[in-house]
């Protein structure tokens, strides 16, 4: 029964105790809702790595007292579920690793990963990198990263959507997570494409075959291009309609960008990791910049995260 059940999509969570843990709880369990999946509740009793080397580290071992603690903790994020919605499932988890270990190790390819934004200040994660930053950059699955306020989301619903869309390789997955994402409320979808002009010393015109076009007209042609196919491509590929979209271009920095787009919105989704060198979608940067400075979750597919 329990090899059967592994292979369901599963949203895991990690508790800890914290504000930040308990807002990333609430929205997780809205979303296993949405999706009538199990809540796997994870808790990490090993100490944080200073250095995010991806070696393992030497093996911990908890004590009676931090495992009681675990078990504590664990069963109370359970009843927390139970509450919001009694027809959820949990799962709960125990580890002796480090944070973002232990939830890197619990997730699988079709989950959905959901942390909260402990650490997230300019200082530790340059240094040392948070729990969340490392969590997006190599999860095997999407990452949800849940900003708080007094211990609550801003927001649990996924009625609106803004997913930046950026000349990379993974431009296509991005939009098809946050089709999927919006899918499941059938609601409005926003695409978003955001571009500065590069620093030059001297052409603004490119030569076409039609005589002379700005940079400008040319970056926003080529963005406009992309983001009809990409759409017109994954829209035959889900068969019927069942989500609004609406496209937004915008000549501005792109995290200023985006945020001014999602203002009101319920998500924005972003990948972790790109080239987009033209529309300036360098989005390491972008994603870093948006968990840093937005106060709606932020779903991020890492290079690596399922979702073809």
């Amino acid at each position: 029964m329990a090899e059967h059940r592994e292979r369901f999509p599963r949203v895991v969570v990690g508790v800890d105790g914290s504000d930040h843990a308990g807002a990333a709880l609430q929205w997780a369990t809205a979303e296993a809702v949405r999706r009538g999946a199990v809540v796997r509740l994870v808790h990490a009793m090993g100490p944080p790595s200073l250095v995010p080397t991806g070696k393992a580290s030497a093996r911990f071992h908890p004590s009676d007292e931090m495992r009681s603690r675990a078990n504590a903790l664990l069963a109370e994020a359970r009843e927390y579920v139970v509450g919001l919605h009694p027809d959820v499932e949990t799962e709960t988890v125990a580890t002796s690793e480090d944070g973002p270990r232990a939830l890197l190790h619990q997730s699988r390819p079709h989950d959905l990963l959901v942390v909260g934004t402990r650490g997230l200040g300019p200082v530790a994660a340059v240094l040392v990198g948070s729990v969340s930053v490392r969590v997006a950059a190599r999860a095997p699955c999407p990452v949800v990263v849940v900003p708080h306020d007094l211990g609550r989301p801003a927001t649990t619903c996924l009625q609106r959507i803004v997913v930046g869309v950026s000349f990379s390789r993974d431009a296509r997955r991005v939009l098809k997570l946050a089709m999927d994402l919006t899918g499941e409320t059938r609601g409005e979808l926003v695409v978003a494409t955001s571009w500065e002009m590069p620093q030059s010393s001297g052409y603004q015109f490119e030569v076409t075959g039609s005589g002379h076009q700005s940079l400008e007209e040319m970056f926003d042609r080529q963005s406009e291009q992309l983001v009809d196919g990409l759409l017109t491509e994954l829209s035959q590929a889900r068969g019927a309609v069942d989500i609004k979209v609406s496209v937004v271009r915008t000549r501005s920095d792109p995290v200023d960008g985006l945020l001014r787009v999602a203002e009101g919105a319920d998500a924005i989704v972003v990948g972790s990791s790109g080239h987009g060198t033209v529309l300036g979608w360098l989005l390491s940067s972008v994603s870093q910049g948006l968990l840093h400075r937005s106060h709606i979750p932020i779903v991020v597919l890492p290079k690596h995260g399922a979702q073809d």
